[in-house]
């Protein structure tokens, strides 16, 4: 899957006898999708390296901004979950 990702995501070449039926504007859309897909694999494993680093300093699972637990079942909704529902609410209504 990310060997093809990868397919996708290179340059789009301009000689149209290279791209076959695709138009260049379908193979610019599918090299944008490709660059997306990568760009949140990447952060999720950020997240995660994130998450096992506060589990390491013994961080996981409080709430960044008011120091309680967070809800076990937002955890297992969201494993690199950083704030509990209603600090993330009060972040996203902000």
């Amino acid at each position: 899957m990310v060997a093809s990702s990868e397919e996708s995501a290179a340059v789009v070449e301009l000689d149209q006898s290279k791209v076959g039926r695709l138009s260049r504007m379908d193979a610019m859309q599918a090299q944008a999708m490709a660059q997306a897909s990568a760009q949140r694999r990447e952060a999720m494993l950020r997240n995660i390296e994130a998450a096992l680093t506060r589990i390491d300093d013994g961080d996981y699972g409080l709430c960044r901004d008011c120091d309680e637990p967070i809800h076990p079942k937002r955890l297992e909704f969201d494993p690199t979950a950083l704030r509990c529902i209603e600090c993330e609410s009060k972040r996203e209504d902000s």
